[in-house]
């Protein structure tokens, strides 16, 4: 067999394309766009590489427009679950055995897909799916997966290209071996780049995977998979299956062969599975792989030397972009005394000019949520606010179901810097700010760091370079992606590696080395060339 030293290409960053008045890949998106509404796409589960379509089918509709049939899925059966586990073992026999470098050869030819022929399709799906507008979906489900494939592939080679130092007479190396087992990948709505990053950066590195999307990503999850079986990844390797929650965790938690995994989504939910695999944890042949990003309740801090221009676009663009519906969005933002009503005026004016509606119309900065428990909880949480002395709506605040779940961006001004809304996560576009008495900068660092569990992302706007440099030491484990003069959202696969701690996740940061090295299970390998043939050591022999 001929091999080789390989080196893989060097990754770079996809550019985001602008989809300006008059672009050829806006015309395109359009077109796209307008096809896709215009069927009714039947979506079968994936197992073993043939498509599986159960007794119940679940309709598929935009958020923007929930009376529109978009499609309907068919949900999986506890027994649609154990076909998946089992037809994943059954590929990874001659998966783990396949080159690294035909592994690479697959996932960088899906970047090269997505970059080319599936690039309207994926983000169309996205849009129309998940209500995203034309530069939230190109940034995710076109750039950020294009760069999940190109960067993992580098990354995978560096990791094998890591190996130990030898001794004179022996040769040590290690063998980076995929996990013994599946991973079951459990993937979220509000990044398409996500839900195929967590199944494909496992198998990747050798693993088998059984995947679950979001109800509400299944649209786009399945044009995803047509990337994958195009570019070649083996029948089985990656399952795609939709049961609920439950039926899956019954099926998947009690698996002998249950190796880890990868998961973002809620905190409550994370907590209920690690505490499923730790009472199962005798069933296993090894220790499970528990990899999370979960939620966040992140933060802006400004200091009375912030320029208010700046941080009123940090808090507008950082809180309401795709709906405050991003993990890294802003929903809690301190603001000192001298600023703030600078900053409420601009915020007043950007809040007012963005329009809302579906996303077919180019001009819409806010679409919708992305379903009605979503809105509901958002309502009721304005509504409360509006009613509770301790909290002033002071701008948006109005909410309407009828054609889509569209919420307006709302800004709460909280009297009590432990009001609720600037403690737990609400995932929409409703933003807390709490007004600090400029000198009491200090004090307010120690409140941002104490108000809830989460420690996702979060930044600091300053011109003062000590109360940057202060607030980078005191919120140190506030935030596992801090951003200076910038809104804390927007993190960028190969630059950025994002994820958090304390109840945000086990911050293995997607995007980067240290997340592939959670899918491998590294054996060393030491080899003598001339071996010892007497058990005696030098100390032992006699003076004389």
């Amino acid at each position: 067999m001929s091999t080789g030293f390989f080196k893989v290409p060097v990754a770079h960053n996809e550019v985001v394309k602008s989809y300006v008045p008059g672009s050829p890949e806006r015309a395109e998106l359009k077109k796209k766009l307008a096809e896709m509404r215009a069927e009714v796409r039947d979506i079968p589960m994936i197992i073993g590489g043939k498509e599986v379509r159960g007794e119940k089918k679940v309709d598929l509709r935009p958020p923007h427009d929930h009376k529109h049939l978009l499609g309907h899925f068919y949900k999986s059966e506890k027994q649609h679950v154990k076909d998946a586990i089992h037809a994943a073992l059954i590929a990874r026999e001659q998966w783990v055995n396949t080159s690294w470098e035909h592994r690479a050869s697959i996932f960088l030819k899906a970047a090269e897909l997505i970059a080319g022929p599936f690039r309207n399709e994926l983000n169309a799906a996205t849009m129309l799916g998940q209500s995203k507008n034309a530069f939230q979906a190109e940034i995710d489900s076109a750039c950020e997966m294009i760069d999940f494939l190109r960067f993992n592939v580098q990354f995978m080679s560096e990791i094998y290209a890591m190996q130990p130092q030898s001794s004179p007479g022996i040769w040590n190396r290690t063998e980076w071996r995929p996990l013994e087992g599946f991973v079951y990948a459990l993937t979220p709505f509000n990044f398409t780049a996500i839900a195929g990053n967590l199944p494909s950066s496992c198998a990747l590195m050798g693993n088998v995977v059984v995947w679950k999307p979001s109800n509400t990503q299944v649209y786009a999850a399945y044009v995803l998979m047509k990337v994958f079986r195009a570019a070649g990844v083996p029948d089985g390797v990656i399952n795609l299956i939709y049961p609920s929650g439950p039926d899956a965790a019954d099926v998947i938690f009690q698996h002998p062969d249950f190796a880890g995994i990868h998961f973002t989504g809620s905190t409550g939910v994370f907590q209920d599975i690690w505490k499923s695999i730790g009472n199962n944890i005798h069933r296993y042949k090894t220790y499970p792989r528990i990899v999370g990003e979960t939620g966040g309740k992140d933060f802006i801090l400004a200091h009375r030397s912030a320029d208010a221009k700046v941080l009123a676009t940090a808090i507008a663009r950082g809180g309401f972009e795709y709906q405050g519906q991003k993990c890294s969005a802003a929903s809690r933002a301190y603001v000192p005394s001298n600023l703030w009503p600078e900053v409420k005026e601009l915020l007043a004016a950007d809040l007012k000019s963005m329009k809302m509606g579906g996303v077919e119309d180019f001009s819409n900065f806010i679409n919708a949520v992305i379903d009605e428990k979503s809105f509901d909880k958002l309502a009721a949480a304005i509504d409360a606010a509006k009613k509770d002395a301790d909290a002033e709506v002071v701008i948006g605040g109005k909410y309407d179901k009828s054609k889509g779940w569209f919420i307006e961006p709302t800004i709460i001004q909280a009297k009590n810097p432990k009001y609720v809304s600037m403690c737990e996560e609400l995932f929409g576009p409703v933003l807390t700010v709490y007004v600090y008495d400029e000198d009491k900068y200090e004090e307010t660092i120690t409140l941002v760091d104490v108000t809830g569990p989460y420690a996702l992302t979060g930044s600091i706007l300053a011109q003062d370079r000590y109360a940057i440099e202060l607030a980078t030491k005191r919120l140190n484990n506030a935030a596992g992606n801090f951003y200076i003069n910038d809104k804390p959202t927007g993190a960028v696969v190969g630059q950025q590696p994002f994820g958090g701690s304390r109840a945000s996740g086990t911050n293995d940061k997607a995007g980067s080395l240290l997340n592939l090295l959670r899918w491998v299970s590294p054996r060393t390998i030491k080899e003598t060339f001339v071996p010892a043939t007497d058990y005696r050591y030098p100390f032992l022999h006699s003076e004389q």
